[in-house]
């Protein structure tokens, strides 16, 4: 009932085109990133091999995208602009879609809220424009267009003012609207995108990517190095497989080129850039073996299916998704990246030895100055004979490299022949009682003693703890857990995985479950905790990793007290061996904490460092 006038029955009536169209756009369009994603996702649908997007004042007051799609004719220009209307699906088949945009919301949403005008020419057809401000259409009349299609968006949000209020400012707007293009980008590598920053009369190239030529991963490979970087293509590993028809592929770094927060997570569902946190979470699940919680992967996964087994319209922004089988889809995740990051072995990322040589590298408190003329030997020859006389010799074959004279034969040392295919190289020595230092064919390698044999011992443990099981320990009194009939039936559900991981537990009456047993590993349990977080975690996930994470913790715990301690003096012998088992076992590149346990230079960067390059 009406408050203002409680004697008052409300009537129902039609909202006008007007308003519909501004409720449409509240959720369609929620800033001025969205209009971009929807604009240029219609130029990629249009077969468009070029884009063009030019900004700004972060989309506020301009947003112009130009393609050299297939275009429109002076006829379907005012269906365009109409709700529901749409060249992409027919309606008969809801799940059957093969395109970025179905739902023909866009242009007219567009539309009732800003100044829109499309300028488009289909082949053998002339131009033609048409202009929406506020939601009020007007004629359709000709123009000048080679080709393709023009869309003008002015004064975004004019028509709702208060939705300006909820904008951020022009910097932080333009970033989303970079982040946006980038996702698209990385969807389509055939297509080749232009961002521009024209605010205040300036032409400013922000993002540009050129068609990539090649098969799949050659075309991929390439579009990622120019939009994430060449050093995240160095580091990553590439993913490809198949389960009951889903495919992943794509790239995923390697755990110790990993990143303070999850912006270099992009995942992707039959092409469409999404947002998905069952997928974010199994990511997380892939490398919880890795990382610390701190740390996040970064990588670039594309998952193809039949339409028929996901649904995209759970979402006017379309950034959701919904797996008719999401166990599946999960379990394909982790099994892959788990799969590509053991194939990796004891691989580390590239990026750590630049780093130790940026630490190595003196930074002087005036700038240095490399212009100086470089004296002739003639000149060298004078100064080293009025310095020091007895010296002058060296002037007639100066060098600044050193070069030995050859041995005779009979006492040359002779080169070791099982160092000669050991990645990891022989050891030479200890430093510190806590890193080796290790020899290779082109190269030292540098290992943190501590953290390797901490990685091997943890290996061992899982191994030997997947081999026989999880050892429980039986409660005297089963601890009985008070919950709703619901809550027991969808943990009793995965009572029999539980079980394999040592938690036992059984229906006890309607609505209690009982705990008879807890994973030894773990001690002593407060089993009705355990059991509430485990249904958090089931209610969010839809399945849950807590005990076995638990269960990693404490391995990774005793393996940490168990290894190698800092301070100890080793062998020979013992260094070796410890080299021979990391280049024989999975993951050994980092600790259980994401840390690196070695770090190469090359002799090609050691030189460099010395200036001997």
């Amino acid at each position: 009932m009406n408050t203002h006038a409680p004697q008052m029955r409300p009537h129902i009536r039609q909202l006008d085109e007007a308003a519909i169209n501004r409720i449409a756009a509240g959720e369609v369009v929620e800033r001025p990133a969205s209009a971009v994603k929807e604009l240029v996702e219609n130029a990629v649908d249009a077969g468009a091999r070029r884009i063009g997007i030019e900004i700004a004042d972060g989309g506020k007051t301009l947003i112009r995208v130009t393609d050299d799609g297939c275009g429109m004719t002076e006829d379907e220009l005012p269906l365009a602009l109409a709700r529901h209307a749409t060249s992409k699906i027919d309606g008969s088949d809801l799940l059957a879609i093969h395109s970025f945009g179905f739902r023909g919301e866009a242009l007219p949403s567009l539309g009732a809220v800003a100044r829109l005008t499309v300028q488009s020419r289909a082949p053998g057809h002339a131009a033609a424009e048409l202009s929406v401000s506020g939601g009020v259409a007007g004629p359709c009349k000709p123009c000048a267009l080679n080709g393709g299609t023009v869309v003008t968006l002015r004064d975004l949000f004019y028509a709702t003012p208060a939705r300006l209020k909820f904008l951020r400012s022009d910097r932080a707007e333009t970033q989303a609207i970079t982040d946006v293009v980038r996702r698209l980008a990385m969807a389509e590598p055939s297509v080749g995108v232009t961002l521009r920053d024209v605010s205040g009369g300036q032409d400013r190239v922000t993002f540009r990517t050129d068609p990539e030529a090649g098969d799949l991963f050659d075309a991929l490979r390439g579009r990622l190095s120019r939009i994430m970087g060449a050093e995240f293509v160095e580091n990553a590993l590439p993913i490809d497989a198949t389960r009951e028809g889903f495919r992943l592929t794509g790239y995923a770094a390697l755990p110790t080129y990993s990143r303070g927060s999850a912006v270099a997570q992009y995942l992707f569902v039959n092409g469409r850039p999404v947002r998905d946190r069952m997928l974010i979470g199994a990511l997380r699940g892939a490398y919880q073996d890795f990382l610390s919680r701190d740390r996040h992967p970064a990588v670039a996964l594309f998952i193809d299916c039949d339409p028929h087994k996901v649904d995209v319209n759970v979402h006017p922004a379309k950034s959701e998704v919904r797996f008719r089988d999401p166990g599946l889809v999960r379990g394909l995740i982790v099994s892959a990246l788990r799969h590509a990051l053991a194939e990796a072995g004891h691989r580390a990322s590239s990026t750590i030895a630049g780093e130790t040589l940026g630490a190595m590298r003196p930074q002087p408190d005036t700038p240095r100055i490399y212009q100086m003329d470089r004296p002739s030997a003639a000149a060298r020859q004078a100064a080293y004979q009025a310095q020091s006389p007895g010296f002058s010799e060296m002037a007639d074959a100066w060098s600044g490299r050193t070069v030995e004279t050859p041995a005779p034969a009979e006492s040359a040392p002779q080169p070791e022949p099982e160092t000669a295919a050991l990645p990891l190289g022989a050891a030479r020595g200890q430093v510190h009682e806590n890193y080796i230092i290790a020899q290779t064919d082109d190269g030292v390698v540098i290992v943190d003693q501590h953290a390797a044999h901490e990685r091997l011992v943890y290996e061992k443990l899982k191994r030997q703890m997947a081999e026989n099981g999880v050892a429980a320990q039986a409660l005297l009194i089963p601890e009985i857990v008070e919950l709703s009939a619901d809550d027991a039936a969808r943990l009793l559900g995965v009572a029999d995985d539980l079980f394999r991981m040592g938690l036992a537990i059984e229906p006890f009456g309607p609505g209690a479950i009982a705990v008879r047993e807890t994973p030894a590993l773990l001690g002593e349990v407060n089993a009705k905790a355990l059991v509430h977080d485990l249904l958090d975690e089931l209610s969010d996930m839809g399945e849950s990793h807590l005990v076995q994470e638990r269960l990693d913790a404490i391995l990774s715990r005793v393996a940490c007290h168990g290894s190698i301690r800092s301070g100890r003096v080793m062998r020979a012998e013992e260094m070796n061996a410890l080299l021979r088992e990391m280049e024989a076992t999975p993951h050994s590149g980092q600790c259980n904490h994401g840390r690196p346990t070695y770090v190469e230079l090359k002799l090609s960067d050691i030189e460099r460092l010395f200036g001997r390059a």
